[in-house]
């Protein structure tokens, strides 16, 4: 439950002119207000908060520590009801300074009063790392007893079994006291990943630009382009890969001592355990993927190479944009309309939960010097809000970030009601509602199709984003698991980092690939891995998950909508199983997954026959 996460990373008002990026004129972008947190960084309202949480730590310490086990349900009630407040102010702390941060990662004040509000909070909830330690030491009768005896207390029972899930291994009180000290050590490295890739410079034909427009380029219609910004970030990459694969090789060792001192069996198992899910599901998952690539990415790669005209693709050309496809940019006005239509069109719900984030100030939108890459959803607090981070540039993938990201804030906004222990999800179904979201916007657009050369269009850009969802993210965590057994056996150079990394690239994009020198240090950027070790794989089960989803609401619409808003609102309140139950869907059944990636051979399938 504690310590507190800062939001993945993806921005200022400053002279930068939001309406322009990379030169095209997208509109009005919106921006991000974080008053609903902090009105400044010197506002009193944040050192009343800071003087608050100082004094609650300590006598919360003072009132339970060594007492867990003398509570009845009353008394445990009002504890969780004081933990839950607690966790609570601390989150709305770090949400405010790290959001500001990811606005403008490079900025020096907003670095260090991350860095300084960070330590403080780490030095006052340092008392309460008693908590799960002594919740771990109740004998079980003494435990179930408790919620037994009351149903208010009874609703927070998962949040606690997911505490005694780590109950195996515990380490000493003094032990986990020392680990919590030295989390913001571990917290200065992703800092430093953070601080180095947006202050990476890339140049293209004269033009200096950071990694995410740079990123771009390589979904240009111009393979010469494509080219020139593939072959840029290899040798800035290149220039840097000594402090990435530094930064891996720290991270991936300090996991092993900790894994190790606890007695985990695999570097995955503590996601595992963090994600409410079973080790044999997550190997089913990834056994069913990895069966499928030649029927999945290695067919539809050969596909487009035809299309292409190419005998043998580069990797500039994985995500390049199809001959027949036009280089059409789509402005903001139009990409909210879109996605709103679709949200709508499902559950007009759906439509006025999403509207205030277009509206107040809940959506960071445009490309600016400094500004983290990437996209994500933080939800901040449950008394608050979500806010939804992009790096919008106007192309067509840009509109299904959009509808994704939008379907996190969505289904953060549902499941808040249950309160700060119970809102968050595990991994694994924290991307059911973005990846439905897309869905529902890619069907809406599909059914729009008005020529079979626009269908196909979008059928293939639905593949490739499948692809990029449940394929290449099994290789990412093919990857991780090869970096962190390889790690155990000493010091990896980047050429042993690269060589994992081609080694799980050639198997899943297939034999029509000819990569080119540099590719080989493509790992070196991506930031789930710093940041979330394992976390990769959560978007493959989310994509299966809802394929099979939506598979459930064609053949059954019948009372679909009531169901999935349940589903949402459950936040982190249910395990998968009770939550897949009431569509007759269940993840532990290996032939579940194998129905998610028909969904894509299916579509494969259709554009094969287009050739036809």
């Amino acid at each position: 439950m504690l310590p507190f996460s800062l939001p993945r990373p993806g921005h200022d008002r400053r002279t930068f002119d939001a309406r322009v990026s990379g030169g095209r004129d997208l509109g009005e972008l919106p921006e991000w207000d974080l008053t609903d947190l902090y009105p400044a960084v010197d506002a009193p309202e944040l050192k009343r908060d800071m003087d608050w949480l100082e004094d609650a730590c300590a006598r919360f310490a003072e009132d339970y520590e060594g007492k867990l086990a003398t509570l009845d349900a009353p008394a445990f009630l009002d504890m969780v009801k004081r933990h839950e407040k607690i966790e609570t102010i601390g989150g709305r702390l770090m949400s405010f300074a790290g959001l500001r941060y990811y606005q403008h990662t490079t900025d020096a004040e907003r670095a260090k009063f991350l860095s300084d509000l960070q330590e403080k909070v780490t030095i006052y909830t340092t008392p309460l790392v008693f908590f799960s330690l002594e919740l771990n030491t109740l004998e079980d009768d003494a435990y179930a007893a408790l919620f037994t005896a009351s149903d208010d207390l009874a609703r927070y029972k998962p949040a606690f079994d997911r505490v005694r899930a780590m109950k195996p291994y515990q380490l000493s009180d003094e032990l986990e006291r020392f680990l919590h000290d030295m989390g913001v050590v571990g917290d200065a490295w992703m800092k430093l990943f953070d601080e180095t890739i947006a202050s990476l410079s890339f140049t293209i034909d004269g033009e200096e630009m950071g990694i995410e427009s740079t990123l771009t380029q390589m979904t240009e219609q111009d393979r010469s382009k494509r080219e020139a910004a593939a072959r840029e970030l290899a040798r800035v990459f290149g220039e840097n890969i000594k402090t990435f694969a530094r930064v891996h090789n720290t991270q991936a060792k300090e996991k092993e001592i900790m894994d190790r001192w606890r007695g985990m069996p695999s570097a995955q198992m503590g996601r595992h355990l963090s994600n409410d899910v079973e080790p044999e599901v997550v190997e089913a998952l990834r056994n069913a993927v990895v069966a499928a690539y030649p029927r999945l990415s290695h067919r539809y790669y050969a596909l487009k190479a035809k299309w292409l005209g190419l005998d043998t693709m580069q990797i500039w050309d994985r995500n390049a944009p199809l001959p027949m496809e036009s280089d059409r940019i789509v402005g903001w006005d139009e990409a909210r309309k879109t996605v709103m239509e679709a949200y709508a069109g499902f559950d007009p719900r759906m439509a006025e939960i999403a509207e205030p984030f277009f509206t107040k100030g809940w959506i960071d939108a445009a490309v600016k010097p400094g500004k983290a890459p990437g996209a994500f959803a933080h939800p901040t607090v449950t008394e608050v809000h979500p806010y939804v981070m992009l790096n919008y540039l106007g192309k067509p993938r840009d509109v299904m970030t959009l509808a994704h990201e939008l379907g996190h804030g969505v289904h953060q906004v549902l499941a808040a009601g249950q309160g700060e222990m119970l809102a968050s999800t595990p991994l694994t179904l924290a991307e059911t509602a973005s990846v439905f979201g897309e869905m529902l916007t890619f069907r809406a657009m599909l059914d729009g199709a008005k020529t079979q050369k626009e269908r196909k269009v979008m059928l293939a850009g639905k593949v490739e984003d499948m692809i990029n969802t449940v394929v290449r993210q099994i290789a990412f965590y093919d990857f991780e698991c090869k970096l962190h057994e390889a790690r155990r056996g000493g010091e990896l150079t980047p050429d042993d980092i690269n060589a994992l990394w081609m080694s799980v690239q050639a198997q899943s994009l297939g034999p029509v690939f000819d990569y080119m020198p540099g590719y080989e240090t493509f790992w070196a950027y991506i930031p789930h891995f710093v940041h979330s070790p394992f976390y990769v794989y959560a978007y493959a089960f989310g994509d299966g998950l809802v394929n099979a989803l939506y598979a459930a609401f064609q053949e059954n619409p019948e009372g679909f909508q009531d169901k999935y808003f349940d589903m949402l609102k459950a936040g982190g309140s249910k395990h998968h199983k009770a939550l897949l139950a009431p569509f007759g869907l269940d993840a532990s059944d290996p032939s579940f997954w194998d129905k998610g990636l028909s969904m894509i051979e299916g579509f494969i399938d259709e554009l094969e026959a287009m050739e036809e």
